[in-house]
């Protein structure tokens, strides 16, 4: 876990940023390909099945959408239905998501580190990883440290 300017990069799939940060470019678009840019709001994301809205909504989730996190986490790690190469998710407000449940909250960034986990390291001819879904969680600056240490926590695979 290294620390730059305004973002934290946990993982090459995952990143913490803070108002006015970002990622660079090179580390989440590919040279060609098309991309699929998903946007979501935390503060959307009150209760479990908010949440699964809102990524069935604009992750265009199947109908088959079993609207569990076994069922939320095959389709983060499928998504053939987006018919793009490379995907990127932002998150505004992470820290508000599901912040209520911790045990829920926990659930949810595990199942989006395995998701994310799952489709990571593309190695490019100039030698930068990049993988195939990259994940941008932006929060306060008070926050991004305590967001950014839990998912470091998550580098050893969950066992649920």
């Amino acid at each position: 876990m290294t620390e730059e300017t305004s973002a934290i990069h946990i993982a090459p799939w995952m990143h913490v940023i803070t108002p006015g940060g970002g990622v660079p470019l090179d580390e989440l678009l590919p040279a060609s390909g098309s991309v699929y840019v998903a946007y979501l709001n935390g503060q959307d994301m009150t209760d479990e099945m908010t949440t699964f809205q809102k990524f069935w909504e604009v992750l265009k989730f199947p109908d088959y959408f079993g609207w569990n996190w076994n069922a939320f986490y095959d389709c983060l790690r499928d998504l053939q239905w987006l018919s793009s190469d490379r995907h990127v998710l932002i998150i505004e407000s992470a820290d508000s998501i599901l912040c209520e449940d911790d045990s829920i909250r926990e659930k949810f960034f595990a199942t989006l580190w395995r998701a994310g986990h799952r489709w990571s390291y593309t190695k490019r001819p100039e030698g930068v990883t990049l993988s195939k879904l990259s994940i941008i969680l932006s929060c306060s600056g008070e926050s991004a440290p305590n967001l950014a240490r839990r998912l470091g926590e998550l580098q050893v695979p969950p066992n649920f």
